[in-house]
């Protein structure tokens, strides 16, 4: 089970940050070229935003579906309409050729990307989390949130590679599109292992009680609204420092010719991967250490550890030197694993059995969007209009203290039952200061 979700996860993720990545990349000069190099990159980036609005359409259907018929069916699903997404991607024609068709068709196909990405995360979280005793619910649920990283790292190495394969102009030609083509082969190996996975305990548990509720989306908004909020809000500071990288914007200041940076394509890519390497690390120890000292506890040291990571990102990447660089995305990557590694028990935890898909899903979705939908294009923008990184660094730090006082609203609900049987537990809010009956 938990090689299932890694590898269903990684998959998905890998299709979804290879397009961030080509956004930052290649993106601009071939589907954006004619409003010009800047405003090209901005597009290219927005296109990486767009899809978060997405997110809780695809939230919203498989939440609902979810906890109408099960979370394994869901997982299918997503990770097929993802992959074949990904691989239309690498097929399209460019704005040279066909205009712009190419950009309002690279649009959709992130869109879809967005819709499948909305509903996967929280499919495969239950079904690691709902497996898992009390006492493991961090380490079970790290195996999604390691697909993450995983994802990341994948992209960042196929992408270096192809650089060495097809440098220069090649790269642009047709390196890229390669990336997208292998997604058709990782939908199958997926495809494969996920059908294999037995479906959660705790969905059928209440399938036997025929205990499924209705309309599990309009129950979660009429009693938990305001949960579903902080929940949001305590995933927006990592999803807006995450998608520095995973969103494209690092790789495209490290590698703009007419920036203050300018390395090449290749080693940055391949810092990113190595830091995408020690963020699944510190994900993996973010999970184990929630299992000891609880989530609220771990999450509010990873904010503070990823503050100061902020503080020395930008100015080492600004040094231009490829290993400063590195270890720049490093440092921040150990308050990004110790904020997004407990995050699968911490959201499981915090919704009643029977719209738990829908509670997880939909507050990741617009903790998605509030966060990292549009961070690469406003770190874009506020580099165009001050020229300097420093309000980035302000931005994204003030996204970490919104998430960090979210964080402080909630109490810790490590350990509390999961089944349906426990359900007037866990309808209690775990907010603080509302009522607790």
């Amino acid at each position: 089970m938990v090689l299932a979700t890694i590898v269903g996860t990684t998959v998905e993720w890998y299709d979804f940050f290879i397009y961030a990545a080509a956004a930052g990349l290649v993106f601009g000069q071939l589907f954006f070229a004619p409003a010009g190099p800047g405003v090209a990159t901005i597009l290219s980036f927005l296109t990486v935003g767009i899809s978060f609005l997405f997110r809780p359409l695809g939230a919203f259907l498989a939440g609902h579906y979810g906890d109408r018929y099960g979370r394994r069916v869901v997982l299918v699903i997503t990770l097929i309409t993802m992959g074949i997404a990904t691989t239309l991607v690498g097929l399209l024609p460019t704005y040279a050729s066909i205009g712009i068709a190419a950009p309002l068709l690279l649009i959709t196909l992130r869109i879809l990307q967005g819709i499948s990405a909305g509903g996967e995360w929280g499919g495969a979280v239950l079904m690691a989390v709902e497996h898992a005793p009390p006492g493991k619910r961090g380490v079970f649920g790290a195996s999604p949130q390691i697909g993450v990283p995983l994802g990341l790292l994948m992209a960042s190495g196929v992408m270096a590679l192809m650089t060495l394969i097809a440098p220069g102009d090649a790269f642009e030609s047709w390196g890229w599109r390669v990336p997208f083509l292998i997604s058709f082969i990782l939908i199958l190996v997926g495809h494969y292992i996920r059908r294999s996975v037995e479906e959660s305990p705790v969905f059928r548990e209440i399938s036997v009680r025929s205990e499924q509720t209705k309309t599990p989306v309009v129950e979660l908004f009429r009693k938990h609204t305001p949960l579903v909020l902080v929940a949001a809000l305590v995933f927006a500071g990592n999803s807006a420092v995450g998608y520095m990288t995973t969103g494209g914007f690092i790789q495209n200041y490290a590698t703009n010719p007419n920036g203050p940076v300018g390395l090449d394509r290749g080693p940055v890519l391949w810092a990113v991967a190595g830091s995408a390497a020690t963020w699944l690390l510190f994900t993996w120890v973010g999970a184990v250490v929630s299992d000891r000292i609880g989530r609220r506890s771990t999450y509010l040291i990873g904010w503070v550890l990823l503050l100061g990571g902020l503080l020395v990102l930008f100015p080492l990447v600004n040094t231009g030197r490829l290993g400063l660089l590195f270890l720049g995305l490093a440092v921040v990557t150990v308050g990004l694993g110790f904020t997004y590694g407990p995050q699968a028990a911490l959201y499981a935890e915090l919704f009643p059995a029977s719209i738990r898909f829908s509670g997880v899903s939909i507050s990741y979705a617009l903790g998605a969007i509030i966060g990292g939908a549009f961070a690469p294009t406003i770190a874009a923008w506020l580099m165009n209009a001050t020229g300097t990184t420093t309000a980035i660094t302000i931005y994204l730090s003030g996204m970490a203290v919104i998430s960090l006082l979210a964080t402080l609203a909630l109490r810790d609900r490590s350990g509390i039952p999961l089944g349906p049987d426990h359900e007037d537990e866990q309808s209690i809010s775990p907010i603080r200061g509302m009522s607790r009956a």
